[in-house]
């Protein structure tokens, strides 16, 4: 089937009414939770609310929502104050954040706080008995679940489990995981450093794939919430300051395996447009240090936060902490793990009191090909993502950066 055509997966059939104003969704047959219980409307009435409360393609569609509830034990009714094209597109979408179904009890929980019942109804059950945070995460398969039948097509499709149990293990040191894969240890690396793929090339016995077609996309966060970040006059300062290929070849290196675009979403997809981006992230730095004299920099030292444990992300700060300090800024760079950087960006504290001017992240480049799924536009006041503020007229709150390398698995 195409690629990012939305198929149906708990759902045995879908109608809509002639007014486009109320969508019913009947599960289909045999859906179990992993303790046994069957799934019902209700659990996934409240796993869609609570979904829509976090992502951003949810708390839109919810504008248009006028009810959402169960009709019976297996009937969901979604009733719309005006027709959206919105529906089918939030509720399959393949990314961050997912809508994935849980039971009622566990969807209960507040939007905000994180679930500790990891129950679904996939597959594979996860054993949070055998869980070792840092080393190794169990699944084992589920003997109660049920594919649909019909072929798999990447996310879409039977999930036929095939394996009776799967170890997710931590290696840091990514030659120790080269190793445990040519030896026969374990079966699989999700993304081995691109610099070792030669490495694996040359091994027969190992197969190198291609896992998503449209790749991932770096991203340069600011925050607009503090200065001097606050002032759009700086912000074009870095528009000017930066370029693609610096970043490129310091993460991946190969050009078969990048490919450099100014489009906020992604080359070859639907909305991909590089209109108005004639002189930008070229590294301009003469126009970059003009501009930072036109907005009065005072050469305030930009906090920006390096993701030290993710080989993808971890040299994207070092080159953007150049490029910034030729155009003219003074960069303090601070490396921590990525789970402090989520930690420490999703406060408010000004930067000088344990907060943060900029970061740089790498999402798939799924979650990024429309306007809408795109959260980082997301200008929506509190609900925005981190670092944004509420703006009148459409400005981006990131800076694309290198678009759609290929991150081979």
């Amino acid at each position: 089937m195409p690629m990012g055509e939305i198929r149906p997966q708990m759902v045995d059939k879908t109608e809509v009414s002639a007014d486009k104003l109320t969508y019913t969704f009947t599960l289909r047959d045999g859906l179990l939770w992993h303790d046994g219980q069957p799934v019902t409307a209700e659990d996934c009435v409240a796993s869609i609310k609570r979904w829509a409360a976090r992502d951003t393609v949810g708390q839109k569609l919810m504008t248009f929502v006028l009810a959402v509830a169960a009709k019976d034990g297996r009937t969901i009714e979604i009733r719309l104050k005006e027709p959206t094209g919105l529906v089918l597109q939030a509720l399959g979408k393949p990314n961050s954040n997912v809508p994935f179904m849980m039971p009622k009890r566990v969807a209960d929980t507040d939007p905000f706080t994180q679930i500790t019942d990891s129950t679904g109804s996939g597959p594979f059950i996860f054993k949070r008995d055998q869980w070792r945070p840092g080393h190794m995460a169990v699944y084992v398969k589920n003997p109660n679940y049920k594919p649909r039948a019909e072929p798999v097509s990447r996310l879409a499709g039977g999930k036929v489990a095939k394996v009776d149990r799967i170890e997710w293990l931590a290696m840091p040191d990514h030659l120790q995981a080269i190793n445990a894969l040519q030896s026969g240890e374990i079966d699989f690396i999700e993304a081995p450093p691109f610099d070792l793929h030669g490495l694996l090339k040359a091994d027969r016995n190992i197969q190198l794939l291609t896992l998503s077609p449209v790749g991932s996309q770096n991203i340069f966060r600011l925050n607009h919430l503090h200065k001097p970040f606050d002032n759009p006059t700086m912000r074009r300062a870095l528009w000017y300051a930066l370029n693609q290929e610096d970043f490129l070849k310091a993460v991946i290196g190969d050009p078969a395996k990048y490919k450099v675009c100014k489009t906020l979403f992604i080359c070859g997809t639907t909305f991909a447009s590089d209109k108005g981006m004639d002189g930008l992230l070229e590294s301009n730095f003469d126009k970059a240090a003009a501009l930072l004299k036109e907005a009065g920099y005072d050469g305030t030292p930009i906090v920006l936060l390096q993701s030290s444990d993710l080989f993808w992300q971890t040299n994207l700060a070092p080159v953007a902490k150049r490029l910034m300090e030729k155009a003219g800024f003074k960069v303090d760079m601070q490396p921590m793990d990525w789970q402090s950087i989520v930690i420490r960006t999703s406060r408010k504290n000004p930067p000088d009191a344990g907060g943060w001017h900029a970061y740089l992240i790498s999402p798939s480049a799924m979650d990024l090909v429309d306007p809408l799924s795109n959260r980082y536009l997301n200008s929506s006041c509190d609900k925005a993502f981190n670092g944004c503020r509420a703006i009148r007229r459409w400005k981006s709150c990131a800076i694309a950066l290198p678009t759609r390398p290929i991150r081979p698995s």
